[in-house]
């Protein structure tokens, strides 16, 4: 799927929550980021015939969480929703690497190539972003409007994981198979 694509089906409901909550408050914002949501993965779906993992868990918590939003008129669900999946994703990495399963070696194999070693270490900073980014959605929420925690939401978690995936790209060249076999 072309990238461009790809970012907008990823990036697009989160724009359409920011809009709405500007617009019309926290809860008609969360209904239109639940549909946007559902759209995206219905989309990704028609066009790849495949959803990729993190944004269908994402998503089943979008529509789940925002689905609570809504019915109990109560934002605390939309909110709790990010360091739910955050920790989720976070413990799932740590138990994988306790049981040296590396969840995603498997996961994304076929996009990335690296050795033992190269796939451990991604793993662990992959699940302490994660830890981060769980505890910074906890700090925000519960000390700041909801217009502030709306905006983190949308223009920094995206900045974060952009620039926190640049990071790892020496990560990437340093234990690529190829790279590891020349040395």
């Amino acid at each position: 799927m072309n990238q461009w694509l790809k970012l907008l089906l990823e990036a697009g409901p989160l724009v359409i929550f920011f809009i709405g909550n500007n617009k019309f408050g926290i809860i008609p914002a969360t209904a239109a980021f639940v549909a946007a949501t559902v759209v995206s993965l219905a989309v990704t779906w028609t066009l790849a015939r495949k959803l990729p993992v993190v944004p269908l868990v994402s998503g089943i918590f979008v529509v789940g969480f925002g689905g609570l939003t809504i019915l109990l008129e109560d934002d605390l669900f939309i909110k709790l929703k990010p360091t739910i999946v955050n920790a989720l994703f976070a413990a799932t990495l740590f138990v994988s690497l306790f049981l040296r399963k590396n969840v995603l070696k498997i996961v994304f194999d076929a996009a990335f190539h690296l050795t033992d070693e190269g796939w451990r270490k991604l793993t662990w900073r992959w699940a302490w972003f994660f830890v981060l980014l769980a505890v910074l959605n906890e700090i925000v929420w519960r000390s700041f409007e909801t217009d502030v925690w709306v905006q983190f939401k949308v223009f920094g978690i995206m900045p974060l994981t952009i620039v926190f995936s640049l990071t790892l790209i020496p990560l990437l060249t340093k234990y690529h198979p190829e790279k590891e076999g020349k040395a």
